[in-house]
């Protein structure tokens, strides 16, 4: 029998991969190893209690502060030993080779992997349970989830309006029906015009987007050039309307709070494709 088996635990949950993770008391060392898992981290209370991140975790601000473990190509061992974490998140099967020195050291690892808007908050639950701030947590739960509403009440009833996302600025990469991009698309009252595509990030070539047509496109790029290559394509109608519009890729990218912040954006765009100007932008209420 493991050694824990007479411990009486004061948190049990679930991961995303259906592992159990088990603490006997509140987890206060916790190594973050995804810039959204920090974020959700802050988010709840929790900030104080990490002592380790990877190279990008940059908000809040405090979270540029802590010791850097590693960046998305690996992760420091040794250094994540030394920090003594009680917990360690992860990022679906990132660093998994070298997560598995943890477990052997029964280090609990908690793996995230959301692929849907109710990930978000579910993933804020289970860190609250296992950080002992539940109470704090389902706070930011609940006004996670009333914000969404708010949102798809006040646009469900618009023009619906198409819409091809564009990931970075480089190629012609979008998203299909099983990214939460899709749903907050949806919820703006849009069309993904590649919402069937087979795979969940296809990349896709010009002839097929001339043929979608889309109204509006928005990419998630930092590049400020990005508008030039879809100058030759006036036959587009987000192109003859000049409805190209920018947004952060850590606000819609993440699966962290912000993508909250992401969500009234793209919303905003869409009106501006629909024709609209946007004087007052709506902001949901949360008290």
């Amino acid at each position: 029998m493991p050694a824990f088996a007479d411990t009486m635990y004061v948190s049990e949950v679930a991961d995303d991969t259906g592992t159990q993770i088990k603490l006997a008391q509140p987890a206060k060392r916790i190594v973050s190893l995804a810039p959204d898992i920090t974020e959700i981290l802050f988010a709840i209370g929790a900030g104080p209690h990490i002592v380790g991140v990877i190279k990008g975790s940059d908000s809040p601000v405090a979270a540029r502060n802590i010791t850097k473990v590693g960046d998305y190509s690996g992760i420091d061992v040794e250094k994540i030993i030394e920090l003594h974490p009680d917990l360690i998140i992860t990022w679906g099967l990132t660093f998994s080779r070298q997560l598995s020195i943890f477990k052997e050291l029964h280090i609990p690892v908690y793996t995230t992997e959301p692929h849907q808007l109710e990930d978000i908050p579910k993933t804020m639950q289970s860190l609250g349970e296992l950080t002992g701030l539940k109470s704090e947590a389902n706070k930011v739960v609940n006004n996670f989830k009333k914000y969404l509403v708010q949102l798809r009440q006040r646009y469900q009833s618009e023009k619906p309006i198409k819409v091809f996302y564009q990931i970075g600025g480089y190629g012609l990469m979008t998203i299909n029906k099983d990214s939460w991009i899709n749903q907050i698309i949806t919820l703006c009252g849009g069309q993904n015009v590649f919402v069937n595509a087979k795979t969940i990030a296809p990349e896709v070539n010009w002839e097929a987007i001339v043929a979608a047509n889309p109204d509006v496109v928005i990419a998630s790029s930092e590049i400020s050039t990005w508008k030039n290559a879809w100058q030759k394509w006036p036959e587009i109608a987000a192109v003859r309307q000049q409805y190209l519009f920018t947004i952060n890729p850590d606000l819609i990218e993440r699966a962290g709070p912000r993508i909250l912040e992401g969500a009234t954006q793209m919303c905003e765009y869409l009106e501006r494709g629909r024709g609209k100007t946007v004087l007052y932008p709506f902001r949901p209420q949360l008290n």
